[in-house]
């Protein structure tokens, strides 16, 4: 069951948070101050799918690695650190504290410094788990690693 748990909810974690991510950017670029508050209050929302995602995707992937994690696994487990530290420590806050400002109307330069830095950190994150996801596959064999040598 784990081996199936472990790359649904790490896709579902995933695709949250590019979900974020995007649509906050669009909102941004289209000027659209309804579209902002409209995102900017749905995402802490989406936490309640994001959160289990996340858990389920960090423990599954613990049991799976055993006592003592190695190779890619052990990468994998650094990775999910910063990704939950980013997450606790700046995406959360950062969504909650973005989603008032917006309901209030009030755009100014806080939320601006705030929203950049969400977008940064979620970027960040966005990578951090698609390299999770990748090393994932290529533990799993369902992605072959090529030489270096062939890359070129």
């Amino acid at each position: 069951m784990k081996k199936l748990v472990h790359p649904v909810a790490g896709a579902i974690a995933l695709l949250t948070i590019a979900s974020f991510w995007f649509s906050t950017l669009i909102s941004e670029l289209s000027g659209s101050m309804e579209a902002v508050v409209a995102v900017k209050t749905a995402i802490p929302w989406g936490f309640l799918l994001l959160i289990p995602a996340l858990a389920a995707t960090g423990g599954t992937g613990v049991s799976l690695a055993g006592g003592r994690a190695k190779g890619l696994a052990a990468t994998k487990l650094r990775r999910m650190r910063v990704i939950a530290t980013n997450g606790l420590l700046l995406l959360v806050p950062s969504a909650f504290f973005l989603a008032w400002k917006a309901s209030a109307g009030e755009f100014d330069a806080a939320f601006y410094g705030v929203q950049a830095i969400e977008l940064v950190a979620g970027a960040a994150n966005l990578v951090l788990l698609g390299l999770n996801m990748r090393d994932g596959l290529r533990m799993t064999s369902r992605l072959r690693i090529r030489p270096r040598s062939a890359q070129r």
